[in-house]
């Protein structure tokens, strides 16, 4: 018998969450079908996370690809089916791989194993990211060299937590409802031993009745604790970089690991600064989203999501 998982018709950050829950009391010898027939859209995290569900269960999982022609075509266009034919079986219509090709709007799903692959990555997208952050976010110049720390800082985290391999996606797309202006979205996505896990490893842990998936999460996020800072001065500061950059650009941060999520959010986002007792995912799951820059204005959110009082909000 095939337990089936749903993928919503809309998947992101949020959304994702359904698949969790259903996937998340099964037994690892479950034989699974994700069943992405219906499925309309999906952002970079979404495909990225879609991945990493294959890479989190020890049994190959069936997958029924998208009817929508236009979103067969998108995602093929991502690399989706390029690395899922890999990790699934697959089911439906996959379309014929092509070759990689230059894109002013996205960054094609690239694995990340090993630091190598994270200089590769942000060598080969300083162009791109150029293109897009000046071309269509009208950010200043000198975003460029920290738009590509950003994405370092947030691939070296695999490579330094998670130890199993993982994947980067990068989109710039119109954020219609909630801002009414473009996006870049950055997710990076792994299905290793995640946050708490790492922490637990560095010798100057110490483990309290507290100690759980949230409050490692607030320790790296807010406090930049990393299990490499004790003796090894400077590490542990990538998290830190990011929310600076995020902060001063108005843009969100939200990291998934384990049963807990934080986000960091701007005044146009009313998203819960910290979930806990979430279904478990292995490894972590993170997004970064910037927005676009227009005139010299603050981003602010459309309508009544504009006065939404926020605790944590970027500064």
């Amino acid at each position: 018998m095939t337990t089936v998982i749903s993928v919503p018709p809309s998947l992101d950050e949020q959304s994702f969450e359904q698949v969790i829950e259903q996937l998340a009391p099964l037994p690892e010898d479950e034989k699974i079908l994700v069943d992405a027939r219906h499925a309309r859209w999906a952002s970079p995290y979404g495909l990225t996370a879609l991945l990493c569900v294959a890479q989190s269960r020890q049994q190959l999982m069936g997958f029924a690809v998208p009817e929508n022609p236009d979103t067969v075509s998108y995602w093929s266009r991502t690399g989706f089916f390029r690395y899922a034919a890999e990790l699934y079986e697959m089911h439906g219509h996959v379309p014929r791989a092509r070759e990689a090709h230059e894109s002013d709007v996205l960054l094609e799903i690239t694995p990340i194993v090993k630091s190598d692959d994270v200089h590769g990555v942000v060598g080969r997208i300083q162009q791109k990211a150029a293109d897009i952050l000046h071309g269509q976010l009208n950010l200043d110049t000198a975003v460029t060299g920290s738009f590509g720390m950003t994405l370092s800082e947030s691939c070296q985290n695999i490579v330094e937590h998670a130890g199993l391999g993982g994947w980067v996606a990068v989109q710039t797309y119109k954020y219609t409802r909630r801002l009414g202006r473009r996006v870049v979205v950055i997710a990076v996505c792994d299905a290793g031993m995640g946050f708490r896990k790492s922490l637990e490893s560095s010798p100057s842990h110490r483990h309290s009745d507290r100690w759980d998936d949230g409050m490692a999460l607030e320790d790296a996020v807010l406090r930049a604790v990393s299990r490499f800072r004790h003796g090894d001065k400077g590490r542990g500061q990538g998290l830190a970089g990011i929310r600076r950059f995020i902060g001063r650009w108005s843009g969100k941060l939200s990291v998934r690991s384990g049963t807990a999520r934080i986000a960091v959010t701007p005044e146009w986002d009313e998203d819960v600064p910290l979930q806990e007792n979430l279904p478990f995912f292995p490894g972590s799951q993170m997004q970064i989203i910037i927005p676009e820059r227009i005139g010299d204005s603050p981003v602010k959110a459309r309508g009544a999501l504009a006065a939404s009082p926020r605790s944590w909000s970027v500064r």
